[in-house]
Formats: C-alpha cells, sequence, structure tokens
C-alpha cells in the first residue's frame, strides 16, 4: 500500500532545493510539510538554511561605501549670496528715461532750438528716433538684464564712432561743449550697461570643477576624470602584389 503524500519522505537535497525555492520565494517542490518534517529532524539541513539565509541578506542588504566628508570643499566653493544689482539696476533705468527725455524733446523741436542749432526737419526726426531707441533699450536692460548682452556691441560701436567724430568736431569748432554734454547720457547708459550684463553674467555662471590639487577625491567617481587616450590604430599597410619580405 502506497504512503500518503502528507507524509512523503524528502532526502537533504531535496530538502534543501525546497528551502532554496522557499527564500526566493517561489513554490516549494513536493508535498507542503514534508521540506519542515525534514528540518525539523535534520540539523544539517537547519545549519545549511541559516548560512543561507546569513548569505542572502548580506547579498541584499550592503554596506554603503565611506565617501569622504565634502562640506567644507562645497561651502569654500559656494559664492556668498548676492543681490540682484538693483543700485545699477536703478541707475540705468534713470539714465534711459533722461535719454527717452531728450529724444521726446528732439521730436517735438524743443531741443535743438534751446541750444540754437536746429537741425533739418527729417534729420531731427532720425536723430530723436534713434534716441528714443537707445532710451527704450536701456530701459529695457534694467527690467531685464539678461538683453544687456545683445545691446554693447552696437551701442559700443556708436559711442566709439561718436566719439571720434565728437572731437574732430570740437576741435575745428563745429560743436559746442553744451551740444557734447548731451552726449554724456549715451556714454554713461554703455558703462551702466556693461555693468549690468557682468553682474547678470556672474550671478548665472556656473561653479568652477574640481581641480586635480584639491586633495578631495571619491572612490569610484568620474567626475572630473580625464578620459584614458584611446590608442592610436597603426595604418594598414597593404603589401605589395606577389613579393614578400626576404
Amino acid at each position: 500500500m502506497a504512503s500518503s503524500p502528507d507524509y512523503w519522505e524528502v532526502r537533504c537535497e531535496e530538502c534543501r532545493e525546497g528551502l532554496s525555492a522557499r527564500l526566493d520565494g517561489e513554490t516549494e517542490p513536493g508535498p507542503p510539510g514534508a521540506v519542515d518534517r525534514h528540518l525539523d529532524g535534520c540539523a544539517a539541513c537547519r545549519e545549511w538554511l541559516t548560512g543561507a539565509e546569513h548569505l542572502r541578506r548580506a547579498m541584499l542588504l550592503r554596506p554603503a561605501p565611506r565617501v569622504p566628508d565634502l562640506t567644507a570643499s562645497i561651502l569654500e566653493r559656494t559664492p556668498s549670496p548676492a543681490g540682484d544689482g538693483w543700485g545699477v539696476r536703478i541707475a540705468l533705468a534713470v539714465v534711459a528715461l533722461a535719454q527717452l527725455g531728450l529724444a521726446f524733446a528732439q521730436l517735438l523741436g524743443t531741443a535743438d532750438a534751446h541750444e540754437g542749432m536746429a537741425l533739418p526737419g527729417h534729420l531731427a526726426h532720425e536723430s530723436g528716433a534713434w534716441n528714443l531707441a537707445v532710451g527704450i533699450g536701456l530701459l529695457t536692460a534694467a527690467l531685464r538684464p539678461r538683453t544687456a548682452g545683445g545691446q554693447l556691441p552696437l551701442l559700443t560701436g556708436f559711442v566709439g564712432v561718436l566719439f571720434a567724430l565728437s572731437a574732430g568736431d570740437l576741435v575745428t569748432g563745429q560743436v559746442t561743449v553744451a551740444r557734447l554734454a548731451t552726449h554724456v547720457l549715451v556714454v554713461l547708459g554703455l558703462v551702466l550697461l556693461y555693468a549690468a550684463h557682468r553682474g547678470h553674467r556672474d550671478r548665472t555662471a556656473p561653479l568652477p570643477a574640481a581641480t586635480a590639487g584639491d586633495d578631495v577625491t571619491t572612490r569610484g567617481s568620474t567626475v572630473d576624470t580625464p578620459a584614458a587616450p584611446r590608442p592610436r590604430s597603426r595604418p594598414f599597410r597593404r603589401p605589395a602584389h606577389g613579393r614578400r619580405a626576404a
């Protein structure tokens, strides 16, 4: 008469196979309870199970690798909090408003008449439109400093050419000092425009990367590590047809 499946005896190999499946969350082979009955009476399998549990726990839970304390290095590289450059931006806005006032005075025909140097109608309109555009650009840079860099090449070229021509006209007596004083706004606006651009660039510039002399390294890290040079392959030389070296 065949024995009942509930009392099916298992060998140590079969018991350990079932225990391995149990540790992996799989279905155990054989009838339910057979592995536990064998485990109750087999000290070798209980010792094997203890070792298997320790090994599985060691593979799942591994100690974190030791890393150096980078707090001092990070704090040293972190720049001190800086403002948004409100002083330069307010000064630039004041110059822009003054430039706009000068432009409107030229467009209305009051500035040149006051200075005794009335310009022809269309030329006065061109000069007033240019001063108006410069004032709008300076005011835009005061409100949005990131736009200052785009205005620097044009305004720098204009001030440079204006300075050279005005110096020649002043020497020849074609212009008065009072007339040249109206260009101080453009020159001052250019200086403040450059300051606003530089301040915005410094605030948005990324922090410098770690250098080789910082004495701070992290094991296994590939940050700031130059890539190994690739070996240079020797050029393929086709042997001479029908000839062999002696």
